[in-house]
């Protein structure tokens, strides 16, 4: 089974936006932790109802796979270019930090 990755655009500030995941519309929260240094998701539905809070976007982990019972349709994946352990910083979150929504064919 082929699986196809889709680049989630975001920039290097607390951001709030509309998304379809797998067809599905939801609204996607990121934003800073300076507390732990990380940057955390939230997602909701489109009207706004939490689905998922506070997820922080680390690499090497499908970040949904915790939340499989929810069934939507895919696999968030964070990906640190030149070094695929590291975390997202607070400067290069959407330059060399990106969010991938990867499904299976």
């Amino acid at each position: 089974m082929a699986q196809t990755a889709y680049k989630i655009p975001l920039q290097a500030t607390n951001q709030r936006f509309q998304i379809s995941l797998a067809g599905v519309q939801y609204q996607m929260t990121v934003r800073w932790n300076a507390m732990n240094e990380t940057w955390v998701l939230d997602l909701a539905d489109q009207s706004g109802n939490p689905i998922l809070s506070g997820i922080p976007l680390v690499t090497g982990e499908d970040l949904l796979a915790p939340f499989g019972y929810l069934d939507l349709g895919g696999q968030l994946i964070v990906q640190t270019s030149n070094n695929t352990d590291a975390v997202p910083t607070f400067t290069n979150l959407g330059t060399l930090s990106n969010l991938f929504f990867v499904v299976t064919d």
